[in-house]
């Protein structure tokens, strides 16, 4: 079936950096765009990344602007998100999500990942 599995994060230091993974199966990552969506208690849904099917180029949230990277490995269909320099706001479950959107930011994904938790400690 269509789905995305996720690996990777855990518990870090301020400071310090970890990569989430998120493999398709099903179909293919080139041709969909692509996002990372995190979910912290009591604060509004983000979507801190997104990368457009159309020329994959991505757009990062302004509270990750040069701390987050995302990649796309083709050959394993998996896209990554590396962040570095996190810090305890950043604290959240991370989402892996893709469909056929034309826009960032609406949450029209038509596959989501199961999420991941990412905290980090001061």
């Amino acid at each position: 079936e269509e789905q995305l599995v996720q690996s990777g994060g855990g518990l870090v230091q301020a400071g310090g950096s970890l990569r989430l993974s998120c493999t398709a199966s099903g179909f293919t990552l080139d041709g969909v765009t692509i996002g990372w969506v995190r979910q912290a208690p009591g604060k509004e849904r983000e979507e801190v990344s997104c990368t457009m099917y159309m020329n994959r180029r991505t757009t990062y949230a302004d509270s990750v602007q040069g701390r987050f990277t995302v990649t796309v490995d083709n050959a394993k269909n998996t896209v990554y998100l590396q962040m570095n320099s996190l810090k305890p706001e950043d604290t959240a479950v991370y989402y892996c999500a893709a469909g056929a959107l034309y826009h960032c930011s609406t949450y029209e994904y038509s596959y989501w990942g199961q999420g991941t938790q990412v905290t980090v400690s001061s």
